[in-house]
């Protein structure tokens, strides 16, 4: 590549995050005084009608919840949400605004995508240009993704009341939290975004697709048409990801300039990294939030280089016969590397799973940064809320490794971590690496989940690591290369969909509940102080270790191998290369 390019791309990121960073102090204070029950801009346009929803479902805002009450009220809340799209998937060919007739799904279908969509995973075994009516695309998808990334900012906020409470037995009231979520966050964000993808050519109409004639004989053009701007706002705010076509934020009516997909990488973060200040503000101590957000945009830049470097070298196999330049396959040239870059390292750094570009068609080491990415367990950013809570659950590990190593007492902003809270914190970041692996034994140890495989070799097995981590950590995005439409892997992603999501979940709201409970201790000399440069990098040891090292062999033998194999090395341990 001409160094001219390679300079513009730079300051192209670079400008990017400077916009970013200066966006979620602002941003970061709203969303506290949202949560904390302050005056807001908004409250003569929304305060009624926020009203009006806790009269009609019986709620009494003032009525507080301890842990246990607030996760029973999550788990209800998500089980009608997936209950009520189960049906509406299964029974969608009876309903309206169906123009293309399209029918209703087979029961493990149905159970997948319906698990898909409430984990704010949207894994999608379908093409919803065909398969979904736009009425299951509003009712059901759009519902769901407000719904979920609003599951998600609750419970990230039930933790951060459990840090900033003293002696108290309650960490706020769920239906309040997710309800401010949706009115208050997530409805006007996605509202200013959908204009402004509108303004980009983004569509967003209730026509059925359009047939035409092409200049050239033969079949003719079917052009899809539908909902696609409030749909495309909430799937990048709320970190979704579901596409309301199959090629996603690559198709033009999706994702149509370089501008709108600069927006778009912007609202895929935007939430995560606005927790991280909302968080600071609402303990009392912005260091802290400023700590992580660091810690995070570390790791993030670290692994947006190795992703960079590795596209821009281009295939070996291609180099190799006197080509030279990067791999664009897979890519779309309107966006070019770096837009190609920053998208495919946000969204699966985050929960999102939306692509503009095809992720089978990465080099070895370019396919294997959004895998680590995802394995890391999402806390680099990481989702709508699920990134803030499980990037706590690091700092607490990591404070209380750090004060065994030391012999301090381990305390993180005035808590003593204790038994409980690590082990909570423990299950709350091994659960999808567990997952991933357990599944990964089944899968190659089964005739059914080796028979879906369409790419033998490492890059076969890169592809089901790929799945499994994606739909663990509720990612969604995938390596295409692998038929997982049969019923072996239907039920297999759905399981590691639903534990991925709900296990860590309420291991976090347990942690929570009892981080309230504790005195505040003030902080002395054998405190450890976690705002500091040297406990960020201890903090970024501490995540790559049981990140990255669990997943090592793993690793090594599906993108190491196919790597070593493109450059030139012989042999691969892998059946069927």
């Amino acid at each position: 590549m001409h160094t001219i390019q390679i300079i513009f791309d730079f300051f192209q990121i670079l400008i990017f995050f400077i916009v970013l960073t200066i966006v979620i102090k602002p941003l970061g204070i709203y969303c506290a005084s949202v949560y904390d029950g302050k005056p807001l801009f908004l409250d003569p346009l929304l305060r009624p009608i926020e009203r009006f929803f806790y009269k009609l479902s019986g709620i009494y805002p003032e009525k507080e919840m301890d842990w246990k009450e607030y996760s029973k009220s999550l788990f209800v809340f998500n089980g009608i949400g997936l209950f009520f799209l189960f049906l509406l998937l299964m029974f969608q060919h009876y309903l309206p605004l169906n123009p293309q007739h399209a029918k209703g799904f087979p029961f493990w279908s149905a159970v997948n995508i319906a698990v898909s969509y409430v984990t704010n995973t949207n894994w999608q075994i379908f093409s919803g240009e065909t398969a979904i009516s736009y009425f299951t695309q509003l009712a059901g998808f759009t519902l769901q993704s407000f719904l979920s990334a609003a599951t998600g900012i609750s419970v990230a906020i039930s933790l951060i009341r459990g840090f900033a409470r003293r002696s108290s037995g309650t960490i706020g009231n769920f239906w309040v939290d997710v309800t401010r979520s949706v009115l208050y966050v997530l409805l006007p964000i996605s509202f200013i975004a959908a204009i402004v993808l509108l303004s980009q050519g983004v569509i967003q109409n209730f026509s059925p697709a359009i047939q035409t004639t092409m200049i050239q004989a033969g079949l003719p053009q079917i052009i899809p048409m539908g909902p696609v701007a409030s749909q495309e706002a909430i799937k990048l705010v709320g970190t979704n990801g579901g596409g309301v076509f199959s090629a996603n934020s690559s198709h033009p009516y999706e994702n149509p300039t370089p501008m709108s997909n600069i927006v778009e990488i912007f609202l895929i973060l935007i939430i995560p990294a606005t927790l991280t200040y909302t968080f600071g503000y609402m303990i009392k101590d912005t260091r802290q939030g400023w700590a992580i957000y660091s810690v995070i945009l570390v790791i993030f830049l670290f692994f947006t280089s190795i992703f960079y470097v590795s596209e821009a070298a281009g295939n070996p196999l291609v180099t190799k016969l006197g080509v030279s330049g990067p791999n664009m396959e897979g890519k779309e040239v309107r966006f070019g590397l770096a837009g190609t870059t920053l998208f495919t390292t946000a969204t699966t750094a985050t929960s999102c799973g939306a692509v503009n570009a095809m992720h089978d068609s990465l080099t070895p080491l370019g396919g294997m940064v959004p895998m680590v990415l995802m394995l890391l367990g999402e806390v680099v950013f990481g989702g709508a809320g699920s990134g803030l809570y499980t990037m706590l659950a690091f700092v607490v590990i990591a404070v209380f490794v750090a004060g065994l190593m030391i012999g301090r007492t381990p305390e993180y902003i005035g808590k003593k971590v204790e038994v409980f809270e690590i082990r909570m914190a423990v299950v709350a970041v091994l659960t999808s690496g567990l997952v991933v692996l357990i599944m990964l034994i089944i899968t190659l140890s089964s005739k059914a989940g080796i028979n879906s495989l369409i790419n033998p070799g490492p890059h076969g097995l890169s592809e089901i690591i790929y799945a499994f981590a994606s739909s663990a950590n509720n990612n969604g995005s995938a390596f295409a290369g692998l038929n997982t439409n049969t019923g072996y892997y239907k039920i297999a992603l759905a399981l590691s969909m639903f534990i991925g999501r709900y296990v860590p979940v309420a291991a976090i709201i347990a942690m929570a509940g009892s981080f309230a409970k504790k005195k505040y201790v003030p902080p002395g000399y054998g405190t450890l102080p976690t705002h500091g440069v040297s406990f960020m990098f201890w903090h970024i040891l501490v995540i790559m270790i049981i990140g990255v090292l669990t997943f090592s062999p793993t690793l090594a033998l599906g993108p190491g191998v196919e790597q070593l194999m493109m450059t030139g090395s012989q042999g691969c341990p892998f059946p069927g290369s």
